[in-house]
């Protein structure tokens, strides 16, 4: 395969299809690059439904501490997320290693109101992650913020503080980007954190273009799908036969294709992790994609 700059990509654009049938320039996933210039892992770790009874704490614990070892360094986590305990399952898988993760947590709408609100919510989040600082701090979702100044001036102060190194959103459509890139300094957002996988693709008509146009990355959560049915899926399987590898590696390595998507699946089995993990060194032909367009 051809490995291209960030700026060959976006000279190739016309001939590489960012949304479906022809892959066969895939970018390095040594990273991908931020709107700043700087880079954040290509594949990362969710943790919506860890630290909640589903697996025991140790196997989870040690599921994140397999994927931070195989390259999965990017850890995404939210206030929300067991209203709390996902940050502290986070704080101790990260003890000793702070160095070695891209953290990234969410403050909640309620708390976006005021500056005081996302103050308060990021020094709570900081305090159960057990860290001073965060690698990226998202609005959860817009909800009620009609007032998107407040949170861009604010994220701008807890950076200039050294409390967060970047800012973005979650779940925000092109209407929403727009009017945050109509507020002063709007456009320093880093990210866009949305639902991304092979069985849904709404983003593909606007929003990703949109992003992409921005040259700023998009997180995709649930790219295994949010039910478990897309791995059991016929023509991915097939795939991933002819690869040698398991289907969660396939349809990550489908979202990550273009270089500008960073898939956080989420998992409390060290083995899947693994499976997970195998996406960083897959490449996909143009025969694996076209007929994963057919199928999905």
């Amino acid at each position: 395969m051809v490995s291209l700059t960030r700026r060959q990509f976006c000279l190739a654009g016309a001939a590489i299809s960012l949304l479906g049938g022809r892959a066969m320039a895939q970018p390095e996933r040594s990273g991908v690059p931020l709107p700043d210039g700087s880079k954040a892992p290509a594949l990362g770790q969710g943790s919506w439904h860890l630290a909640q009874g589903r697996h025991p704490a140790e196997e989870e614990e040690n599921a994140l501490r397999t994927g931070i070892a195989l390259g999965m360094t990017l850890l995404d986590t939210a206030e929300m997320y067991g209203n709390g305990s996902a940050e502290r399952l986070i704080g101790r898988v990260i003890a000793g290693q702070r160095d070695k993760v891209f953290l990234v947590s969410k403050v909640l709408p309620y708390h976006a109101t005021t500056a005081d609100g996302i103050r308060q919510a990021c020094q709570a989040s900081l305090a159960r992650l057990g860290t001073h600082y965060l690698d990226l701090y998202l609005l959860h979702w817009r909800g009620g913020v009609s007032d998107l100044g407040v949170v861009v001036n604010t994220f701008e102060s807890l950076r200039s503080e050294g409390r967060i190194r970047h800012w973005g959103v979650s779940n925000f459509d092109v209407g929403d980007m727009e009017d945050l890139f109509r507020v002063p300094g709007g456009n320093a957002c880093a990210t866009n954190q949305v639902l991304y996988n092979l069985t849904q693709k709404g983003i593909e008509g606007d929003l990703l273009p949109w992003c992409v146009q921005h040259k700023m990355p998009i997180m995709a959560y649930s790219p295994l799908g949010m039910t478990g049915g897309l791995l059991g899926n016929t023509t991915l399987r097939q795939v991933a036969a002819r690869h040698q590898v398991g289907p969660a590696a396939v349809a990550l390595a489908w979202t990550m294709r273009s270089g500008h998507v960073i898939p956080i699946p989420e998992s409390g089995s060290p083995d899947h992790v693994k499976e997970n993990a195998l996406a960083l060194s897959l490449r996909l032909t143009e025969q694996d994609v076209n007929e994963l367009a057919q199928a999905f």
